[in-house]
């Protein structure tokens, strides 16, 4: 039973109104140690599992030791008001940073790739791309790096994101370089340490950014990169990425500057933001019938800007954008169709140029996510970074949880990894968790718990069940010793079927399925291939979405060998499908879908 359940108080449901946005700095701890130059990344999350957003990084130019006492994993611990304190661990540095729990052990792990990898050999930081363990305190890291930074990876990597990729429910990693040739670099957790690269290439200048999210909304994780040789990659559900930028603005001789994703428009796929040239700001859809990418800048700046960030900062239910350059910091609303509204406004010292840029973190548990950055000020040669946090100024007068991820639209295969997301406010003299629980038959449940009594840190790395469904919701609650605030998905999610994997499958030994849909779109066909290692009966069945069966495509008793099945897919709307291949008592899935 949940937490919630049994305290018993009254319950409300609780939606934000349109607030005036305002921030103040709010960096004291944040001075130490001093920084040096040059472009860093830095990522909220609670490290030490307290309950409040830390701020995590490796550092500038200056990790480890030069000039500055800057060295290996980076963090400035939070206390819930906007007060840090700094603690360092490691002989390296200088690069970009992720965080996620890649050995499913309840605490946040982290990745990095760096230009600074000056550790001695077999020790953590001695590799240009590492994975760290964590224990929950923020301290005593613990390499897990096998197979990392050995695929051309030569001379420095940087910018670096976690996503689960083929979706078998453990987090992967992708880097990209710093400044060139080692290129971009995808790596598929094997589940005990080692890591297999199942995409990369070297070769190219890079801005040193690199995103994840499903950008196509098919259910597979995608990145953006800001690299020379192109922006977007789609992925397959298997590691591996093809490049997709066909209208998109060229990268030039570095890439776009400053890449993000958010769900802009309320559909359930990511949109892409980026400056280009370093100073204009764009944000684009992809569309999924035409092959090509939208404009959804409206009357954003043309000039100014040198990063971007897309979150919902006045928890109203849209996506909004953040840009910084040269000192100034904007927050524009976004409407949930594409246009911007100017709302907010903050300032660093000159010249206030962009190293790192990340929102998303509510420090003080106001309600409104805040925000993060590295500029660099003062005058050569005495100009150097400064890491300076500003939070949102308005004060939580009750309890009040808010979903930011997933928002509905979106589409989770069956047992990969997501993270599930929210903004909580609390009065500043009460203490609050939050639990989570799950319908997949609409938003009046019945409900199953994900989680319970969560430490209120905005955060919850979740296994996605094997529940295929369309009609997916999940359900917030806050709960404290004076109340409870519960608020749930605004729109549904869909739960898909597992994809199923080539190779062997329980039920034939050590025979095969080997299953593969060819589409035909000008036959309005596709054909699925299978090879069976022996006699059996065969089943094929067309899902929809929710695993629903559409038609009984073939079932009977079929001999050894190769065989296809010719698809006909007029007459089928618009959407994601599945064909379904049971053989004997072994399974492929394969998803097919339809303009």
């Amino acid at each position: 039973m949940m937490r919630v359940a049994a305290i018993g108080l009254c319950l409300s449901v609780c939606l934000s109104p349109c607030w005036a946005l305002s921030y103040v700095e709010s960096s004291n701890g944040l001075e130490l140690p001093a920084l040096e130059g040059g472009k860093t990344e830095l990522e909220f999350c609670d490290i030490n599992e307290d309950g409040n957003p830390d701020i995590v990084s490796i550092g500038d130019h200056g990790s480890p030791y030069i000039g500055t006492d800057e060295h290996g994993i980076m963090v400035w611990f939070g206390d819930g008001h906007g007060v840090w304190n700094v603690y360092q661990e490691g002989d390296f540095g200088y690069g970009g940073i992720a965080a996620g729990d890649v050995n499913n052990d309840g605490h946040l792990d982290i990745g990095c790739g760096m230009h600074h990898n000056y550790a001695d050999s077999g020790q953590l930081g001695a590799k240009l791309i590492e994975v760290a363990l964590g224990n929950g305190t923020g301290q005593n890291w613990v390499a897990w790096d096998s197979g990392l930074a050995e695929h051309g990876e030569t001379y420095g990597m940087f910018g670096t994101d976690f996503a689960d990729f083929n979706n078998d429910g453990w987090l992967d990693l992708v880097s990209n370089s710093f400044g060139g040739t080692a290129g971009v670099h995808a790596y598929i957790n094997s589940h005990d340490g080692r890591w297999d690269q199942s995409f990369g290439f070297t070769g190219g200048f890079s801005r040193m950014d690199i995103v994840c999210g499903d950008i196509n909304n098919d259910g597979n994780v995608d990145f953006a990169v800001g690299q020379q040789f192109g922006t977007v990659y789609f992925g397959d559900g298997t590691g591996n990425f093809t490049l997709e930028d066909h209208n998109l603005p060229p990268p030039g001789g570095q890439g776009h500057s400053s890449v993000a994703l958010g769900d802009v428009d309320d559909d359930g796929a990511k949109e892409l933001a980026f400056c280009r040239d370093a100073d204009r700001i764009e944000v684009y859809k992809w569309s999924v019938s035409g092959d090509s990418w939208q404009s959804l800048r409206g009357s954003l700046p043309l000039s100014g800007y040198e990063a971007v960030q897309l979150c919902d900062m006045d928890s109203d239910g849209h996506t909004d954008l953040v840009g910084f350059g040269t000192g100034t910091g904007t927050v524009w609303r976004g409407d949930g169709q594409g246009n911007w509204t100017q709302a907010a406004g903050f300032t660093t010292p000159a010249p206030g140029y962009f190293e790192a840029l990340r929102v998303g973190g509510d420090i003080d548990h106001n309600g409104y996510p805040d925000i993060t950055l590295v500029a660099s000020e003062g005058s050569w040669p005495n100009d150097r970074n400064h890491l300076r946090c500003f939070k949102e100024t308005s004060t939580a007068d009750s309890l009040r949880i808010t979903p930011a991820f997933p928002r509905g639209g979106e589409k989770f295969y069956v047992g990969s990894v997501q993270f599930v997301d929210w903004v909580c406010a609390t009065p500043a003299t009460e203490t609050s968790k939050v639990g989570l629980e799950l319908s997949t038959t609409g938003p009046s449940g019945p409900w199953s718990v994900v989680a319970d009594s969560l430490m209120n840190s905005g955060r919850f790395q979740w296994t996605v069940p094997d529940e295929p469904s369309a009609e997916c919701y999940i359900r917030y609650t806050a709960f404290s010793a004076h109340g409870t605030s519960t608020a749930a998905t605004p729109r549904p999610f869909v739960i898909l079927p597992p994809t199923g994997v080539n190779g062997p499958l329980p039920g034939l030994g050590s025979g095969n399925v080997v299953a593969r849909v060819i589409p035909n779109p000008a036959q309005c066909r596709v054909q699925l291939t299978y090879e069976l290692p022996a006699t059996c009966h065969v089943s094929i069945t067309l899902c929809d979405a929710t695993g629903r069966v559409v038609s009984r495509l073939y079932q009977g008793s079929v001999p050894p060998g190769l065989h296809a099945l010719s698809v006909d897919t007029r007459g089928l709307a618009s959407g994601a499908y599945f064909l379904r291949l049971r053989a004997g008592t072994a399974e492929s899935v394969r998803q097919l879908i339809v303009p």
